[in-house]
């Protein structure tokens, strides 16, 4: 203990003998860092030599913080106690002893104290505030610190010492982090010990409305426990109490004279932070506007606890709980927009701050989870510098890979197994489930709903099955699904029925090939605009002929006398005749497209 006593009589720098000193008292075994029992050890020494300089301080009625200092040391000299403290800071800091031990002295410092005397000592605390925060040793003495701070608020009081009341939970609020939950009410309780009396008797020598009095000060019950508002019969009667006060505010309104003169807010005079209840101030408190002003700011935060959505069925409000607490909100903020001085003012503020508080009331009901965030690590190269993006051939890496794959398999675009059109009873076949009335299958899920499934079918029947395709114009999409799909009692509503063009066709005779081809054309303009991307596949179903019909065809064309011009552009008969003839083949295919026959047959029989 001797060795510390000369320790904090030294005017050097901490560095240069702290750690010597605790090596010269414990002897450690390793030459850094203590272990448990020799912690423990210096620990008892260090609280016993604190007790003794408090003891000392007192017996010379010095104050704690300023014994051992002399006249004649600077501005900057310290005290014994406050030199010990920078020690253990010190070792607690380089973490050459325990990280709480600072804490545990700090404590007892306190306790041993006078209210005097923990001013003094709380300031200290403050000064040292970065270091004491710092991580490995705020884990090791957060709970300490927090119990220090509340053995000093029960201490204080309340009326007399709000000052040192709000540096202390000044200090709280800034040494622990915002998402602490020691600091928060998770429960909601309220502080119902925060009782409010007033007069129950009216007095003898005085005249005043005692009822309205009465009245004023009973709403204090309410916005001490706003729970109790629950409840219907104690709604009503704040309601009722609330509605004669309000009145009375709107009925005796505070001029910007009276505002301005009986303002104390301005004023550099201290006050107590709750307000007299004599019935002799009720007419001077009236007047006053803070006196107003704190009144209506206790309704609005009443209602804002009501708004807020609870947290069972039995803290929810009724709908005509709701309109009151409304219409009760509206004429609250209209009293304190009349209220001067800067009532609109005084009034947005307010609104700003409770509308905060709702930000704080969601983020308790989640669970109170960290703002702190951990920080992006830069990664960089081992060459020291930035990692650059990196740049896709294609704009992203997906197209670059598939394009990559490309270049790696140059089959891969021209593999005839890539691209395969199905058969037409492979394709339509899911449609054909779908008609079956077995299956049960819903509308809503019907294929014939998908817009490119049915458009790729109608592509594959055109160049597969063309008299399928044809049924497209009577039955619809249905109508094309091959008929030995369909059960029979659905494919008998399916079968092609010729209709009456297709009949006339048959029982008419041709008159001629060159007639025949114009009349052809004349009727299927619409075909040949609607029809030009399938008209290939026409043409290319319609060419395989018999060779008799061919001839036939021919012979007809033949037949028909031409014109000197054609003479002249066509050099054999025999040529022109077979032109003729695909001709007249093509426009009887398009016109079997749009009467609903395209058969081969059907055709040379009309054309014969």
């Amino acid at each position: 203990m001797e060795e510390f006593r000369r320790a904090i009589l030294q005017c050097g720098p901490i560095e240069s003998f702290a750690l010597q000193t605790v090596q010269e008292f414990i002897k450690p075994q390793k030459q850094t860092k203590l272990v448990q029992d020799e912690n423990q050890l210096l620990e008892n020494m260090l609280r016993t030599l604190l007790q003794e300089l408090v003891s000392s301080s007192a017996q010379s009625r010095e104050e704690i913080m300023l014994y051992g200092k002399s006249i004649d040391d600077g501005e900057d000299s310290h005290g014994q106690i406050p030199r010990l403290l920078d020690v253990v800071l010190y070792l607690c800091e380089r973490d050459f002893v325990e990280g709480g031990m600072i804490f545990q002295l700090l404590e007892d410092l306190t306790e041993m104290s006078t209210m005097r005397n923990c001013k003094d000592i709380f300031g200290y605390i403050e000064s040292k505030q970065d270091i004491l925060g710092k991580q490995e040793l705020f884990a090791r003495g957060k709970l300490v610190m927090l119990r220090t701070c509340n053995q000093l608020l029960r201490r204080l009081s309340k009326a007399n010492d709000v000052v040192f009341c709000g540096r202390i939970l000044m200090f709280l609020a800034h040494f622990f982090p915002l998402s602490e939950r020691s600091a928060v009410n998770i429960k909601g309780v309220f502080n119902t010990s925060n009782e409010t009396k007033y007069e129950k008797e009216p007095p003898a020598a005085i005249s005043l409305d005692f009822n309205f009095y009465k009245t004023m000060w009973s709403l204090q019950e309410y916005f001490c426990d706003p729970s109790l508002t629950l409840s219907p019969i104690k709604w009503q009667k704040f309601s009722l109490s609330l509605m004669v006060i309000l009145n009375a505010f709107e009925a005796q309104p505070l001029s910007e004279e009276e505002g301005s003169a009986n303002n104390l807010e301005e004023e550099a005079a201290s006050f107590n932070i709750k307000y007299l209840t004599s019935s002799k101030l009720m007419g001077l408190e009236l007047k006053d506007p803070s006196f107003r002003r704190h009144l209506l700011v206790q309704c609005l935060i009443l209602f804002d606890y009501l708004k807020a959505p609870g947290k069972n069925d039995k803290d929810l409000t009724s709908e005509s709980m709701k309109e009151e607490i409304k219409s009760h909100e509206e004429h609250v903020k209209k009293l304190l927009e009349m209220t001067p001085p800067k009532g609109k003012d005084f009034l947005h503020k307010v609104e700003h701050i409770l509308e905060r508080e709702k930000n704080w009331l969601w983020w308790k009901r989640d669970g109170c989870p960290p703002f702190e965030k951990q920080p992006i690590e830069n990664k960089t190269v081992q060459g020291g510098g930035k990692k650059r993006r990196p740049r896709w051939r294609l704009g992203n890496k997906e197209l670059s890979q598939l394009w990559k794959w490309a270049d790696q398999n140059p089959n891969a675009l021209t593999d005839p197994q890539r691209v395969r059109t199905p058969a037409i009873t492979d394709y339509w076949k899911p449609l054909a489930e779908d008609m079956d009335p077995s299956a049960s299958i819903e509308a809503d899920y019907h294929h014939k709903n998908n817009r490119v499934y049915c458009w790729k079918g109608l592509r594959v029947s055109a160049r597969q099955d063309l008299d399928g395709f044809s049924r497209f114009t009577d039955h619809g999409i249905e109508g094309v699904v091959p008929l030995e799909l369909l059960p029979p009692d659905v494919r008998s509503k399916h079968q092609a029925k010729p209709n009456d063009r297709s009949k006339r066709a048959k029982k008419d005779e041709p008159k001629g090939a060159s007639h025949q081809v114009e009349e052809n054309q004349i009727a299927t303009p619409a075909s040949e605009i609607d029809g030009e991307g399938i008209r290939t596949d026409l043409e290319a179903s319609v060419t395989p002929m018999d060779s008799d019909a061919m001839a036939t065809t021919s012979n007809i064309s033949q037949s028909s006398t031409p014109t000197p011009d054609e003479h002249q552009k066509q050099s054999p008969d025999m040529d022109a005749g077979q032109e003729a003839g695909h001709i007249e083949a093509d426009a009887e295919a398009e016109a079997g497209m749009i009467d609903g026959e395209t058969d081969a047959e059907v055709d040379l029989e009309a054309v014969g």
